[in-house]
């Protein structure tokens, strides 16, 4: 489930390609949906860090699990984000997400509030882990380009830079991605699970 018509369609393209048949893409607001509890299972990943209230989005996943079913939420601490040698642009870019999320209701920080969160919102044996990647080379190493590329319009809508700043930085950080002698991680990723209560 997703709001976005686009990023449903490409899962359903991609589904569909590998033959999987037993998934129902719905384009639809987590905020303005109903489902009955008819799920063992709720999944979300780089959900909750773009939402103004991540609590009231937990609440309509809980109403959508059956008792004794399983929530599993993954999602960013940005502060996390690590590499090598040190990077100016790097920094810039680690600011420029954070302050141009949280300018529209959002939080790069949220993984290490999930627990609370879920247990906040009615789930009990909560449980966590976190996850990271880091890489000398690749295409994993294009992601932190590729976001600021992506969010680019939103920090130049934000006032937090210029066209010509954000341009600078996106090739900055591509210079740094595409070096084999840099080491880049993406953001710690905390992966937070619980259970709504069997009764």
């Amino acid at each position: 489930m997703d709001f976005d018509e686009v990023k449903i369609a490409i899962a359903r393209d991609e589904a569909r390609a590998q033959n999987i048949v037993n998934v129902e893409f719905r384009v639809a607001d987590i905020d303005d949906c109903g489902i009955s509890a008819e799920f063992d299972l709720a999944y979300a990943r780089f959900i909750l860090t773009h939402l103004h209230s991540p609590a009231r989005a937990l609440v309509k996943m809980r109403e959508a699990i059956r008792p004794g079913g399983v929530i599993v939420v993954a999602d960013t601490d940005l502060r996390g984000l690590f590499w090598e040698p040190d990077n100016p642009g790097l920094r810039r870019y680690v600011e420029l997400y954070t302050e141009t999320l949280k300018r529209r209701g959002g939080d790069a920080n949220i993984g290490p509030r999930l627990p609370g969160l879920l247990t906040c919102s009615g789930f009990e044996n909560v449980q966590i882990s976190v996850a990271q990647w880091a890489a000398t080379s690749g295409d994993m190493k294009l992601l932190i380009p590729i976001t600021m590329e992506n969010i680019a319009d939103a920090v130049i809508a934000e006032g937090l830079a210029t066209r010509a700043e954000a341009d600078k930085l996106v090739a900055q950080l591509y210079e740094f991605a595409n070096d084999p002698n840099t080491v880049l991680s993406g953001p710690r990723v905390i992966e937070t699970w619980g259970y709504r209560p069997a009764a």
